[in-house]
């Protein structure tokens, strides 16, 4: 049954185009009573693999800035190892309030970049030209510490807190952001992945009915995508993670 729901929800993320942690998340915990660090694990363990193709497909098309995606993937590494700690020792009443309530924050944060864009050019400035010299290598590591932190702590791809710090901190461009950001999720749901199995919290075969439901899902949905309306997908990317995690709130 988790192969068969992941096999939807893959599809439904590659329709989209969304990560969809925050929902493999909840639908483990809520519906399949999949114990939080369990599941945290499980969707950080994910994303290893579902971020491979992207970063690749990224890298052909040089969308990617390498070096910064590197500084901070290199930070972000000790960072969701340090969270995947801090997650282990954290109740898991306590731990699902603190994800449900980060997922939503993302959520938040996607919609005021879908939906409110002129309102994010007049407050958040981006910067004009990309970061250099030795607060290039210092921003990096001690921005990549703290995003891999939440990732590995909360089990999510901390996605937006990351394209933020890319565009605001390190001005790399918008389309070259969302390359960037896959590979510095990559090392990031590795150490993250890797701390929970030191813990003992990956479950292998849940992790096996989820990643192959979740890729082969994907790859179904990815092919739907152009069919859909603009409008619809622009809803779904904002309403994925905030049904997710309102889900996960209430139920958990």
């Amino acid at each position: 049954m988790i192969f068969i729901s992941m096999l939807f929800l893959g599809a439904l993320i590659g329709f989209v185009g969304a990560g969809g942690a925050g929902v493999t998340i909840t639908l483990l915990t809520v519906v399949f009573d999949v114990p939080i660090h369990t599941a945290l694990g499980v969707a950080l363990a994910s994303m290893v693999f579902t971020m491979i193709s992207g970063v690749i497909s990224h890298l052909r098309e040089h969308e990617v800035v390498v070096k910064t995606g590197l500084v901070i993937g290199l930070g972000g590494i000790v960072g969701a190892f340090l969270g995947a700690e801090f997650s282990d020792k954290i109740p898991e009443d306590i731990l699902s309030i603190c994800t449900a309530t980060m997922i939503i924050l993302s959520a938040i944060i996607l919609y005021v970049k879908v939906y409110q864009a002129d309102f994010m050019d007049k407050h958040i400035h981006i910067r004009p030209e990309q970061l250099a010299g030795k607060k290039f290598y210092i921003y990096g590591i001690i921005t990549g510490i703290i995003n891999g932190f939440l990732s590995g702590a909360f089990g999510i791809g901390a996605a937006a807190f990351i394209q933020i710090t890319l565009l605001v901190i390190f001005g790399v461009p918008l389309l070259k952001s969302i390359g960037t950001c896959m590979l510095i999720i990559l090392p990031i749901s590795a150490s993250g992945g890797l701390g929970y199995l030191v813990n003992g919290n990956l479950d292998f075969p849940i992790f096996i009915q989820t990643l192959l439901g979740l890729m082969i899902g994907a790859f179904i949905g990815s092919k739907c995508t152009h069919l859909a309306p603009r409008p619809f997908l622009k809803f779904c990317i904002v309403a994925m993670p905030a049904i997710g995690g309102l889900i996960l709130l209430l139920f958990h």
